[in-house]
Protein backbone atom coordinates (compact mmCIF):
# COMPACT_ATOMS: atom_id res chain seq x y z
CA UNK A 1 0.00 0.00 0.00
CA UNK A 2 2.68 2.50 0.82
CA UNK A 3 4.14 1.91 -2.66
CA UNK A 4 0.37 2.64 -4.34
CA UNK A 5 0.07 6.08 -2.17
CA UNK A 6 3.40 7.04 -2.91
CA UNK A 7 2.55 6.35 -6.73
CA UNK A 8 -0.67 8.20 -6.29
CA UNK A 9 0.88 11.04 -4.77
CA UNK A 10 3.58 11.65 -7.41
CA UNK A 11 0.81 12.10 -9.86
CA UNK A 12 -1.38 14.50 -8.06
CA UNK A 13 -0.49 18.55 -6.94
CA UNK A 14 -1.34 17.55 -2.99
CA UNK A 15 2.14 17.73 -0.71
CA UNK A 16 1.18 15.39 1.76
CA UNK A 17 3.34 13.52 4.58
CA UNK A 18 3.30 9.43 4.21
CA UNK A 19 3.82 8.02 7.58
CA UNK A 20 4.00 4.12 7.68
CA UNK A 21 2.54 2.93 11.30
CA UNK A 22 3.51 -0.57 13.27
CA UNK A 23 2.64 0.13 16.75
CA UNK A 24 -0.50 -2.00 17.15
CA UNK A 25 -1.47 1.13 19.85
CA UNK A 26 -1.41 3.60 17.26
CA UNK A 27 -3.45 1.44 15.01
CA UNK A 28 -5.92 0.87 16.87
CA UNK A 29 -6.25 4.07 17.85
CA UNK A 30 -7.92 4.62 14.27
CA UNK A 31 -10.47 2.01 15.25
CA UNK A 32 -8.49 -0.34 12.79
CA UNK A 33 -9.39 -3.56 13.29
CA UNK A 34 -7.98 -5.11 9.80
CA UNK A 35 -4.51 -3.99 8.28
CA UNK A 36 -3.20 -2.58 6.23
CA UNK A 37 -5.04 0.56 6.69
CA UNK A 38 -4.73 3.93 4.65
CA UNK A 39 -5.68 6.80 6.70
CA UNK A 40 -6.43 10.34 5.03
CA UNK A 41 -6.95 13.69 7.38
CA UNK A 42 -7.08 11.27 10.08
CA UNK A 43 -10.39 9.64 8.55
CA UNK A 44 -9.48 5.96 8.09
CA UNK A 45 -10.56 5.87 4.27
CA UNK A 46 -9.64 1.99 4.04
CA UNK A 47 -8.87 -1.03 5.92
CA UNK A 48 -8.04 -5.17 5.34
CA UNK A 49 -7.22 -4.88 1.30
CA UNK A 50 -4.44 -2.95 -0.64
CA UNK A 51 -6.36 -0.33 -3.20
CA UNK A 52 -4.94 0.12 -6.19
CA UNK A 53 -3.33 3.67 -7.02
CA UNK A 54 -5.85 5.13 -9.08
CA UNK A 55 -8.25 4.32 -6.19
CA UNK A 56 -6.12 6.30 -3.45
CA UNK A 57 -5.57 9.36 -5.90
CA UNK A 58 -9.33 9.79 -5.92
CA UNK A 59 -9.41 9.77 -2.47
CA UNK A 60 -6.42 12.40 -2.68
CA UNK A 61 -7.48 14.31 -4.46
CA UNK A 62 -11.32 14.37 -3.31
Amino acid sequence: MEKNTLDALKSSSVEAKVVKVTDIAEIQKYGVMRTPALVIDEEVVVSGRVPKEDEIAQWING
